[in-house]
């Protein structure tokens, strides 16, 4: 497929989408058979966020997860081999079996490491901004995070650090709307993020319904201002995780939340309705492609070794 100015390949869209939904489906399956050694916290249903933002990105340009990462991970084109051996605690993992789901990296990537502390990751991106503003390249941080951190301190210091010395960086809120088990409804006395981020003079932006393309072209407008100097930008994408927090299945007998309110967002999922506009013939050809890639790497993860004693001694500074 041509892809024209400011128009996405959807055929590149779908592919990522399917790739996130079709690793997390894997991961839930394998997960109750105790080879996945660490906490998991899913995105499926989240995917579209990943990759709306991430696919016009330059292959130079950085990215800052949150320990809900697989779906960026995967979006900015982290190795899918690596991933899988983190997950089962080997020594060919991304971070060599010691971090886990919560903390996936990819440096040659330019994936910054996850964090399991919410928020301690936006300052991280910013300082990196920092470090990219002064390398003078045209380099960007897409910054990602839940609605949750946006009520840490830390995120405003953020905001206004970055604003300050317009620095290059997206913000990107992943608001499902609930942190952890609590809506906003009882966390922020009102829903007008947008608002509170625009007091630092930040143009800030919501996409409401997890709609991909809109979100490839926001974002590709905001990655063309901020290497024009324009400074930080952020947008609120609003989203919706059909999974539990943490694990492998659903939790709408819990009593916060009914699957009443999944329902729209089945009727948006991004990975069926990009799929409709692919030829039959193609689309089945990308499935098959990624049913390969992802045994394979489960398979590579299978054979690789745990890693020794002596590696409690490596990475670590005393």
């Amino acid at each position: 497929m041509s892809v024209s100015p400011g128009v996405p390949d959807l055929s590149r869209i779908y592919e990522k989408l399917r790739l996130i939904r079709r690793v997390e489906e894997e991961i839930a399956r394998i997960y109750p058979s105790d080879q996945i050694r660490s906490p998991i916290h899913l995105s499926i249903g989240q995917e579209a966020v990943a990759v709306g933002v991430c696919d016009p990105l330059r292959a130079d340009d950085v990215v800052s997860g949150t320990y809900r990462g697989h779906a960026v991970y995967l979006a900015k084109g982290g190795d899918l081999a690596a991933m899988f051996a983190e997950l089962y605690g080997k020594d060919t993992g991304c971070a060599r079996g010691k971090g886990g789901s919560m903390h996936m990296i990819g440096m040659e990537q330019h994936i910054l490491g996850t964090s399991a502390v919410v928020g301690t990751t936006v300052p991280i991106a910013v300082g990196y901004a920092l470090a990219l503003e002064r390398e003078a390249k045209g380099r960007l941080v897409a910054a990602f995070f839940g609605d949750g951190a946006t009520e840490e301190g830390v995120f405003y210091e953020s905001l206004n650090f970055a604003a300050l010395h317009k620095l290059p960086v997206l913000f990107v809120c992943e608001n499902n709307g609930y942190a952890i088990h609590t809506p906003i409804s009882k966390r922020w006395a009102t829903e007008r993020l947008c608002e509170r981020v625009a007091t630092f003079g930040i143009p800030a932006h919501q996409l409401p319904d997890g709609d991909v393309v809109a979100l490839w072209k926001l974002a590709s407008s905001a990655y063309d201002a901020i290497r024009q100097g324009s400074g930080p930008i952020f947008i609120e994408c609003r989203t919706y995780r059909w999974k539990e927090h943490v694990g492998p299945g659903e939790d709408y007998d819990a009593g916060y939340r009914t699957r009443a309110e999944l329902e729209p967002w089945c009727n948006r999922d991004q990975v069926r309705i990009i799929g409709e506009m692919l030829d039959a013939v193609d689309k089945s050809a990308i499935d098959a492609a990624i049913e390969r890639r992802i045994a394979g790497a489960i398979a590579f993860a299978e054979a690789s070794p745990f890693p020794t004693a002596q590696e409690l001694y490596t990475d670590v500074y005393a």
